[in-house]
């Protein structure tokens, strides 16, 4: 076996390749030319960012089994084309949780103890103990937001200097929080609790500006925030303005909504920490990367159990012929479960009738759909061999049964999600073999295809309430491009689905909610 290894990645990581007698080449930097020129004697290539692995370099790959990213992005490297073409496609999402974590330690102790600004001031040419009075973490109550590697390591440190932790995610369960020493609580009741806020959520539509001025008025007078997940959830505006107020008395930012960012007036504050995206930048985390990597690479040249494959791992003939029209709607399944979903994520059922049943293998398909639900709502890169992984680590249990009895269709797929808040079921099937519907949503028959933009919006059957529904988003010029109703009973509870053309905004989703007759509202994209 021969690996191409490219972008100066650790030697650690080249170490390890020899070590299972795995030839490797080392390269530093070649043309894309160069690099199709020699590409076809490779089994396998290793990269970090700068190196691309186009869908012309894959193509001419005619060696190659995996490609291996020594990192979490795989932006530089053309995914589809390598899942086309059987490839598998290996990152490194672990091996910067400790980099990262400590991070957000020397951060927060450096708004703590106004480290950088004594620094600063010093060597300046002025000694000034006064101005710089810091805090003690000790007994300070930290609220934490988002509990995956990342946020639980920041916990377990934090209750090990005596903080109090409080935290918010809606997908982890009692159990693993209470090992952690953490309490859960809601959003609000977080921010309202905190005098530290540290941040571990992905960049979504719903975590997009979590931080804004309503966020900020309620949390208490001299909190101090900490970001180094994504740019883009704390509103950097509305920070600055509780800056300088006097709301907010210290924050610290990795990461930025626009970057590389060097212009932007918070640095202009003396109550303002930047670093610009350091978090996994040790070379403990670079020598991780490159070993973890290494290692997938390994894995997949020795048919061993992969842990980290980006795509589709390899599925027999014989099952993929049954299940792979079905794999799509899985997913969207739980793509669309993910957007309806309210509170804490504790059970995932699944029912496959019909067809379904009869299949040899279903598993995959469980998979697909878990894979769904979470790769919509964790910052933890989610693929289709670590999905049920991350769900049992996380105490979701996710049941599957099988029912020879699907309805008036072919095969059908019904799957009911429980959360704290309640629960939720669709039920999909295919139309004329490869055409995925949602044809059930919590018992109303419907008939939407799952693609889009979708207003889910359960309601009270009784006129004029579909006529104000219609009229408040046309007043925010967004299109309906369809709609049907499904109920049980004339008068009784009933479910409208519409399809729009863009995404409804907030405000409006909370001006339709206040329509009388109308249970609930959710915006579901696909």
């Amino acid at each position: 076996m021969k690996v191409l290894v490219m972008d100066n990645v650790a030697q650690e990581g080249v170490d390890v390749l020899r070590q299972a007698q795995v030839e490797a080449e080392v390269r530093s930097k070649l043309t894309e030319d160069e690099l199709l020129e020699i590409i076809p004697q490779f089994d396998g290539i290793i990269v970090r960012s700068a190196t691309k692995v186009t869908a012309k370099v894959i193509e001419r790959g005619t060696n190659l089994k995996v490609i291996g990213r020594a990192g979490v992005g795989v932006d530089n490297i053309d995914v589809p084309a390598a899942t086309a073409k059987g490839i598998i496609v290996v990152n490194a999402p672990d091996g910067n949780t400790i980099a990262a974590t400590e991070h957000t330690m020397a951060l927060m102790l450096s708004l703590a103890r106004n480290v950088p600004q004594a620094d600063a001031r010093l060597k300046s040419g002025v000694w000034d103990k006064k101005a710089f009075v810091g805090v003690e973490l000790r007994n300070k109550c930290l609220g934490v937001l988002g509990l995956g590697r990342i946020g639980s390591g920041v916990a377990r440190r934090a209750y090990a200097m005596e903080m109090d932790v409080v935290a918010y995610d809606p997908y982890i369960s009692e159990g693993r929080a209470r090992e952690l020493g953490v309490t859960l609580l809601p959003l609000e009741e977080v921010f309202r609790r905190a005098d530290f806020l540290t941040i571990h959520m992905p960049l979504t539509k719903e975590t997009r500006h979590l931080l804004d001025e309503r966020a900020f008025s309620l949390m208490k007078n001299g909190v101090r925030i900490i970001n180094c997940a994504r740019g883009g959830i704390v509103d950097e505006e509305a920070l600055y303005r509780a800056l300088t107020s006097g709301k907010v008395a210290g924050a610290a930012l990795d990461v930025f909504e626009v970057e590389p960012q060097t212009e932007s007036p918070l640095f202009k504050l003396p109550n303002f920490i930047a670093t610009p995206h350091l978090g996994a930048s040790t070379r403990e985390a670079q020598v991780s990367v490159a070993v973890d990597v290494a290692e997938e690479v390994i894995a997949v040249l020795k048919d061993k159990l992969v842990k980290n494959a980006v795509n589709i791992p390899s599925i027999k003939p014989d099952v993929l012929k049954d299940i792979g029209p079905y794999l799509g709607l899985a997913e969207k399944l739980g793509r669309f479960h993910a957007q309806l979903l309210l509170g804490r994520l504790n059970q995932i059922e699944i029912t496959y009738s019909g067809e379904l049943a009869a299949f040899k293998q279903v598993e995959p398909l469980t998979t697909a759909l878990v894979k769904g639900i979470l790769d919509n709502i964790l910052q933890e890169r989610v693929n289709y061999v670590n999905a049920l992984l991350i769900a049992k680590n996380r105490g979701i249990e996710i049941s599957q049964t099988k029912s020879g009895r699907a309805e008036d269709y072919t095969g059908l797929m019904t799957v009911k999600v429980i959360s704290s808040e309640g629960e939720h079921e669709l039920a999909g099937t295919l139309f004329r073999g490869d055409n995925p519907r949602v044809v059930f949503i919590d018992g109303y028959r419907v008939d939407a295809v799952p693609e889009g933009h979708m207003l889910i919006i359960p309601h009270i059957d009784k006129p004029r309430i579909i006529g104000a529904v219609g009229t408040l988003i046309g007043q925010h010029n967004v299109n309906i491009a369809a709609m049907q109703v499904g109920r049980k009973v004339i008068g009784g509870r009933a479910v409208m689905v519409l399809m729009v053309d863009s995404p409804v905004p907030p405000e409006t989703l909370e001006e339709i909610a206040k329509v009388d007759g109308v249970l609930g509202v959710r915006m579901v994209s696909l």
